[in-house]
């Protein structure tokens, strides 16, 4: 054991010259220039604004959050008092939807209705206007055939009333010559006629 002990001081002698010989360094820090300076000053004053604000803005945000709270809430009463209303407004707007869409088909069945009216209208005029101009043919037909056995039975009339009076006039009868003698001054001479057999 003892030359344990003996081993062990001798690396204690060994180690103590090694302590002493060696060598601490210590650096020096270089002398900051005015930007580090400047840098150095924006730096803490930049620190204690963000401190500032953020000891002000943590009661505002609370605040908020609070805020946030009480509108979240009112925002789902009037949900909750509205969405009946909502329900309603669109049950509404589908019936009407539904009047407007009746409404529309029936405004054009009226139209079309007044269409077909209409033409049925403007053929009955044409058909009548045709009838009409047929009629007005037909009455210049029947007045002109009525003029002409007007005037066909008024000459007849007048011939037989001339012949009469001729023949009571004369009392003899010839072969059917013509007298002139015999005819007055201001008629003109017309041919005798003959008595049938």
């Amino acid at each position: 054991m003892m030359g344990l002990i003996r081993s062990g001081a001798e690396l204690l002698l060994q180690a103590a010259p090694a302590v002493h010989d060696t060598i601490y360094t210590k650096q020096l820090a270089a002398e900051p220039g005015w930007f580090e300076k400047v840098t150095g000053v924006a730096s803490g004053i930049l620190t204690l604004t963000v401190i500032v604000l953020s000891a002000a803005l943590i009661p505002a945000a609370w605040n908020f959050r609070k805020s946030y709270k009480k509108v979240s809430e009112m925002l789902d009463k009037i949900y909750g008092d509205i969405n009946p209303l909502m329900r309603h407004a669109s049950a509404i707007a589908d019936n009407v939807d539904y009047i407007s869409t009746a409404i529309r088909v029936d405004v054009q069945q009226v139209s079309q209705t007044v269409a077909a009216v209409n033409q049925r209208l403007q053929q009955a005029v044409g058909a009548a206007e045709d009838r009409i101009n047929q009629l007005n043919a037909l009455l210049e037909v029947v007045q002109e055939e009525a003029e002409s056995a007007f005037v066909t039975t008024a000459s007849t009339i007048r011939g037989v009333k001339k012949g009469i009076n001729q023949a009571l006039d004369e009392e003899d009868w010839t072969d059917g010559d013509y007298d002139e003698g015999r005819a007055d001054g201001w008629e003109k001479p017309r041919p005798r006629v003959r008595p049938r057999e």
